[in-house]
């Protein structure tokens, strides 16, 4: 005997389903998208990164630690002996963010667009060696070259974690460290250039947030050349901790 059709379709349904694990669970729930939630966070740290490279630039001998376009080219100009640019500071910085990058890509392990305990942890990690930083600074008065050589290497090391955290997240034009892709989105999908105008906040935004974090950074180093580096890893450690609970609830 047969049953009844409705039951013969649930029957052939779950038959189908079983079979082919490709088929769509309707039933699911779909997941929420945090990624709003991360888009503000990394805003956040992309206004740190710009008071992060203020200090390696003006206080550090013209290295950058986060923007490594901007600090390639000075390597390419340094290695002619152009104005007497800096070579070992824009080399340890790069291989500092290079390492960084890796090591957080293992910590990963290939995780992208949610919130998960490794990205708090880098993040934390990433805080660390800032606030480190910064407050030898603050301790070590005139501290050797060597000494800052030591500071360059570490904040490539952090700003290279931070980049590839933030990749991971998968935040669309915001990466943290450098804004060069976020203007030409900005430009390209205006609608002076017939596009839409979409996402032009979060760009306009990132943009203005690194500005002002260069400004600030600058006006910090007439402080003190660590001060600036205790606010950046002030703000990385909120960062770490609010989108830690946040991806608990």
């Amino acid at each position: 005997m047969t049953g009844t059709p409705a039951a013969d379709t649930a029957s052939a349904t779950a038959t189908v389903t079983a079979s082919d694990p490709a088929a769509p669970e309707t039933s699911a729930a779909p997941a929420a998208d945090l990624r709003p939630r991360h888009l503000r966070l990394m805003l956040a740290l992309t206004f740190a990164t710009g008071i992060v490279d203020a200090v390696g630039y003006l206080g550090l001998d013209r290295v950058f630690t986060a923007n490594m376009t901007g600090n390639v080219v000075i390597l390419g100009m340094a290695l002619t002996g152009a104005d007497d640019l800096p070579v070992v500071g824009p080399v340890l910085a790069l291989a500092g963010f290079v390492l960084g990058a890796i090591l957080a890509g293992r910590a990963l392990g290939g995780r992208t667009g949610a919130w998960t305990g490794a990205t708090t942890a880098l993040l934390c990690a990433v805080a660390a060696v800032v606030i480190a930083a910064g407050a030898m600074l603050l301790v070590w008065e005139d501290a050797p070259h060597t000494a800052l050589l030591g500071v360059t290497g570490a904040l490539g090391l952090a700003m290279g974690a931070q980049a590839a955290t933030a990749r991971a997240l998968a935040v669309k034009d915001v990466t943290t460290v450098v804004i060069t892709s976020t203007i030409t989105g900005l430009a390209m999908d205006s609608r002076l250039a017939g596009g839409t105008g979409a996402l032009w906040p979060r760009r306009l935004l990132a943009v203005l947030l690194m500005l002002t974090g260069a400004a600030i950074g600058a006006l910090l180093l007439q402080v003190h050349a660590g001060a600036g580096l205790l606010l950046a890893g002030a703000l990385c450690a909120a960062v770490a901790l609010v989108g830690h609970a946040r991806a608990r609830r």
